[in-house]
Parts: structure tokens; sequence; C-alpha cells
């Protein structure tokens, strides 16, 4: 049986390989992502940044733990030891005899692979005679000789051992939950996400901060302190209406409530007592992660209702509305607030400026556009050395183009949209910075009217030219043959009209040879035939250009799967977030009309200059003009979301019969 096939170490030996296994598996990676970088190296990086992201309070949190840590030197030294261990327990297994070899039955009964079972029986009772302990033979080897009969012998450890190479079969995959938000977090969400369908930002703050993270009995990390109970309530009196006397669990437990003070006073850039400044951070550092586990939970609960039906999907205006509030944090911004105030140095009274009648400038698109003088004039409150670094951080923000392809793929008309097939949207997605942006577009806004002015003046002489040509044929006209030619000044009209009369009928005379040579059946043989060629060429084409697309789709797929992109893309400019952001997006297609997603929020975490996104989605099972919006929406900044309109023309089930009819009616019609 398979049970009999296992060796036993009694020597105690594997153990050394186990233990030197299993001390390389950690000492290796730990060594690769944890052995401290170049300090000067990161010094080098922090002062590159120091310029835009000076004044941002995790550039400052980063720049003072590089002075004072001493984790470094502990996490080398930790590092070193562990190589010490690891390298001891490799000369001491260079040093032991491998007893253990590759357990291969044919070998042990010297047969080939595949031998009968006669030929099996055959052999062993010849080996057993040679090697069995009565006999004088080592019984060790008789043992294996056993072990080797008993596997090959029986058909399922025979099958096994020829198909995967292993007597017992083949070998069990492991796998693992990388998600670091606790189980009860999730179902909490799911919970009050399945109650409250449509969620508005209060009651989706309170539902965030009570997330067991912030609960002392689930996490280390939190922490309730004594002076909470003199601290927190003071904040409260200054926030203003938190819906502090809300009896309704966990929003009314003490940890919730103060998590919910946290982030409050957060985006409203209070100052706290430094007893809550560590804790504040802690929550503000929470939440971004949270948020995106609420999104998941809002669209897991949106394919349940599309799939199964019976309640009701979260709305759209939820899930945008924890993008939103993710935005919100990042920034430290409450949601009435400009996003101008993301800048360094904008506070509320410059505000003033910027939104008169004069500039009208709301939105960081709107700073940009202006012009270098205008902008100056406007942003007069600010110095020569602030608004320098204004226009720093205004060059680090990004500015993306989306460009959408949609198509039907594996199908043989990829343009052709039947109800109920999977639709494919291809989203290219390029990034540039937004200044650089504006300037090339007011450039090309420049030449551009140049242009027009140039090409007015062309367009202008060709009308001349024409009109002259038109008069010319005008009068180049033969007349009517019944019609008799007016005269003027004598014989030289009726000269010219003479002249006309021999023109035209040379050219009359001209076109009619044309006409009875293109009536010929040969000629219209040889028409038709090359008209037949050019749409054959034409569909040739249309299959050649699906097909490409179809496989770059593959390729697409298979590099996705098999590419590991780096999440690091480009450092946030937050003045508030505790520690540093990269720039990440959620791309999506929604019914904005019903208040409904189409497909599932991709979560775009490697776009750093280009990056192409699938989004699929079934078409809608009755034909009609469907409009719906591909939404781009950053996760760090707000003002920058994109919304692109998205025509979806269903028709009824394809038939290719039918396209090929319509061709051939084409042809004839033509």
């Amino acid at each position: 049986m398979a049970g009999q096939q296992f060796q036993y170490d009694d020597s105690g030996n594997t153990f050394f390989y186990f233990l030197t296994s299993f001390v390389g598996l950690i000492v290796i990676p730990a060594t690769y992502y944890f052995w401290p970088r170049d300090q000067n190296a990161e010094q080098l990086r922090l002062k590159s940044l120091r310029r835009v992201h000076g004044r941002c309070l995790w550039y400052r949190l980063r720049l003072l733990k590089s002075q004072q840590s001493i984790v470094p030197t502990l996490k080398k030294a930790a590092l070193l030891f562990g190589w010490a261990v690891f390298l001891l327990l490799a000369y001491k297994v260079s040093k032991l005899d491998r007893e253990y070899q590759e357990y291969n039955p044919y070998e042990v009964l010297n047969l080939d692979p595949g031998a009968s079972l006669s030929e099996i029986k055959k052999q062993y009772r010849v080996l057993s005679l040679k090697f069995h302990p009565d006999k004088g033979g080592d019984e060790a080897t008789f043992m294996r000789i056993a072990k080797a009969y008993a596997a090959l012998t029986n058909e399922q450890s025979r099958q096994n051992w020829e198909i995967y190479g292993n007597p017992d079969g083949p070998g069990g995959n492991g796998g693992g939950n990388g998600d670091q938000i606790l189980i009860n977090t999730t179902q909490l969400y799911m919970h009050f996400m399945y109650k409250t369908p449509n969620m508005n930002m209060k009651r989706l703050g309170m539902v965030l901060t009570a997330a067991f993270e912030f609960d002392p009995r689930h996490n280390k990390e939190a922490t309730i302190r004594p002076t909470d109970n003199v601290v927190v309530p003071q904040l409260i009196r200054e926030l203003g209406n938190i819906n502090v006397k809300k009896k309704e669990p966990p929003f009314c437990y003490p940890y919730s409530l103060k998590a919910r003070v946290m982030v409050l006073s957060h985006l409203a850039r209070m100052d706290v007592s430094e007893e809550l400044e560590e804790d504040q951070r802690f929550v503000v550092r929470k939440s971004p992660a949270l948020l995106q586990e609420m999104i998941s939970v809002g669209c897991q609960l949106t394919m349940m209702a599309n799939s199964r039906g019976g309640f009701h999907a979260p709305r759209l205006v939820t899930i945008e509305n924890c993008m939103k509030l993710t935005q919100m944090v990042v920034q430290g911004l409450q949601e009435s607030k400009s996003p101008l105030l993301q800048l360094p140095h904008f506070e509320e009274e410059h505000l003033r400026y910027c939104i008169s009648k004069k500039y009208k400038v709301r939105t960081l698109q709107d700073l940009v556009s202006l012009k270098d003088s205008e902008r100056r004039i406007m942003l007069r409150f600010l110095g020569e050395e602030k608004y320098d670094e204004v226009m720093a951080v205004l060059g680090s923000i990004p500015h993306i183009t989306m460009d959408t392809k949609l198509q039907v793929l594996d199908d043989e008309d990829s343009n052709n949209i039947t109800a109920g097939s999977i639709v494919t949207v291809t989203v290219t997605l390029t990034r540039k910075r937004m200044l650089v942006r504006m300037n090339s577009l007011s450039q090309g806004d420049t030449n551009k009217s140049k242009t027009k002015v140039w090409q007015n003046k062309s367009k202008g002489a060709k009308k001349t030219t024409k009109s002259k040509k038109k008069k010319l044929t005008k009068k180049k006209t033969p007349p009517a043959p019944a019609a008799k030619p007016k005269q003027v000044n004598g014989t030289v009209a009726g000269n010219v009209t003479k002249k006309e009369e021999d023109d035209a009928s040379d050219k009359g005379s001209e076109s009619d040879e044309g006409e009875a040579n293109k009536d010929s059946p040969s000629e219209r043989d040889e028409d038709s035939d090359k008209q037949s060629d050019t749409e054959v060429d034409e569909v040739a084409g249309d299959d050649e250009e699906e097909w490409e697309a179809l496989q770059q789709s593959i390729q697409r797929r298979e590099r996705a799967l098999l590419e590991t992109k780096s999440k690091v893309t480009h450092p946030v400019y937050s003045l508030y977030f505790p520690e540093e952001k990269q720039e990440w997006w959620w791309l999506y297609i929604a019914d904005r009309r019903d208040q409904t997603l189409v497909s599932m929020p991709y979560h775009v975490c490697t776009l750093k200059d280009t990056e192409e996104v699938e989004l699929k989605f079934p078409a809608p099972s009755k034909a009609g003009n469907y409009q719906y919006s591909v939404i781009l929406r950053s996760d760090s900044y707000l003002g920058l979301d994109q919304i692109k309109p998205l025509k979806v023309l269903t028709n009824l089930n394809w038939n290719p019969e039918w396209d090929c009819l319509k061709k051939k009616m084409k042809t004839l019609y033509s």
C-alpha cells in the first residue's frame, strides 16, 4: 500500500537538512527586503524630494527618523546573526553522509521503467533469495527491495509513479492571504453596506472608524489612554455635531468614537495635543487601506446582487464616496473645501484672490491654465520663494489622458456588440505632469490659431480659383441644339459659338467611345472582377485587424499574469498624511443615470508613464443605445477625477449569413 512506501530517518540527519532549508528561506528573503538601504542613498533621495515635499508631514517624519533611529543597526545585527546560523548549519550538513537517495522502485529492483508485472515478480524472487536476512543477506537492502516490490505491485501506486514520478501521487499546493485587514472588520463593513446601500459621507465616516483595527482588544497598536476622557470631549466640542449621542453599536463604543474624532480633526486640520498626535497618525495611516476594503466589499455585494438577486446592491454614490473620502484623508481636507488648499502656503483667506470675477480660478487646472504673468499677479500674496515652491508642486501633480477602445473580443466581428455578449473596453492611460501638459496645450493652441489664419488665406485663394474655373466652364458650355446663339458684335460671337460646337462634338464623340468600350462584356467582367477582388481584400484586411487585436489582448493578459510590476509610481504631495503615499487610481465603467456599476473598479497601482487596462462587462440583454461613463478617480488628490462618455449600441443576436448578405446587397447596389 501507499502507506508502506515511506522511508524513516533513524539517524536524524534529515532534521539538519530541514533546519538549514528553513533558516535559508528566512534569512535570504529577509536580507533582500529588510537590509537597510544605504543611508547616503536615502539622504540623496530625500534631498531630491525636498523642494516639492519638504513641508509634508511624512517627509519631516522620515527625515527625523533617518537621523535618530537605531533600527537600521539592529536590523543589520539580526540579519548577520541569521547568516551566521545559516552558514553553521550548511557546514554541518556538508559533513553529513547523505543516506537518503531519490526513491525509484525500478532502480531498486534493477528493472527498466514500464516492466510488466510478471517481470517484477520474477526479479523480486531472485533478489529476495540473494538478500534475505535468513540467507545471509543485508536486512536494510532487503527492506528496500520489499518496499519497491510493494509499490510496483499495487496498481494505483504504479500509475502514480509513472504519471507523477511519485508513488503517492501529485503534491498539494498551499496558499495564503496577504490582506492585512481583520476578518471581523470585513464582516462589519459587509453588514453595514448591505444595511445602508445609499450611504452619505457622515455615515461612511462612522462605519470607517468602527473598524476593529482601532479597538485595543483586537489590535495591540491601538491605544486608549486615561487622558482621553478629558482631551477627546474638548475636540468634540470644537468639531460640533458628530453624532455623539447615537446609541447604535459599535458607533457608541469609546474606541470608535475616538477614531472618528481623530479622522474628523485631521480633515479639519485642527491641532491636537501631544498625547493624541501619535494616535491620530495611526488612525489616519490605516484609513486608506480600510476604505479600499470597503470598496472591495461593495463590489462583492454588487456582483452577488447581479448574479443572485434578492437584495439591493450598494449604490454607486456609496462606492464613490469611499473613493472621495480616501482623497480627503490623504490630503487632510473636508469635502466642501477648495482643492487649491492642497497646495503649500494656501490658506482660506487667500482664496478670495483666486475666485474673483477677474480670474475665476477654482481648480488646479484653472490655476495651471493661466498665463505666467496673470498667475503671478493673482498670487501676489506669495513671495518669490513661496511662489517657486507652489510652481514646483504644480509641476509634480499628474495629468492623465484616457484613450478608450470598445470591442467584442473572440468574435468574428469585434465591432458588432450583440445583446448579452462580453464587451471589452481597453483604456490606455498616459501620465504627464499637469504644468507641462497645460503648457504644451497652450503652445498648440497658439500654433493652431496661426495655422488657421494661414489656412483662411489659402481657402480664400482656392475659392477665387474655383469661382474662376466655374465661370470659364460656364462660358465653354455648349448651347442647346434647338436654341440659336445670340450674336454679340456680329461675326465674333458666331465664330466663338461655332468653335464651341466643334469642341463639344469632339468631346461628345470621345465620351461615346468611352461608354461603348465600358459597355463591352470583357470590360464589364474585368471591372466586376476588380471590384470583387477589392472587396475580398477589404474583408481580409478587416479579419487581419481583428486577429491582431485578439492577439494583442491575449498577450496583454499573459503579461499581466507573468509580470510583477512595482507599485512604486510617484510620491504624492500631501501636507498632512503621516507616511509616503504613491499615486494610485481607480478605473471603472458606470451607468450614472441608474447609479449602478457596469464594470468593477480596477485599482491601477503601476501607472508610471503609460498603462493599458481592460475593463469587461456583459452587454445589456435588450438591444438599444446605452449611455455609460468611463470614470478615472485618484485615491490621493482632490479635483483630478475624469469622466469620459461611452456609447454602447447593442444589436440582436448576430448571424454570419446576415453579414454576407449585407455585403452582397451593398455590392449589387453600388
